[in-house]
């Protein structure tokens, strides 16, 4: 699976405006988010759609297909965010 391209960030562009409204990420190049000098939230894309891989302690995958899996997603990256 492989990074997201231009292209298919386009195509989520009302959820990176959601996520670039979040306070305390950095996004040092499109689709890429740093928190506290660290990796936090980066796109994938394969036949299967778009992914987000959001860092807890560990790297946590969502599918971003449906408008619940990207509801889902929000919340968690809130929940992420919400942690020290």
């Amino acid at each position: 699976m492989k990074h997201a391209t231009a292209p298919a960030l386009a195509t989520i562009g009302p959820l990176l405006a959601e996520i670039r409204r979040r306070p305390g990420m950095v996004e040092r190049k499109v689709g890429v988010f740093y928190r506290r000098g660290r990796a936090f939230l980066h796109f994938h894309e394969d036949a299967a759609g778009m992914f987000a891989d959001l860092c807890f302690k560990d790297w946590v995958r969502f599918g971003l297909a449906t408008a619940a899996e990207r509801d889902g997603f929000l919340t968690a990256l809130d929940a992420a965010l919400a942690t020290p």
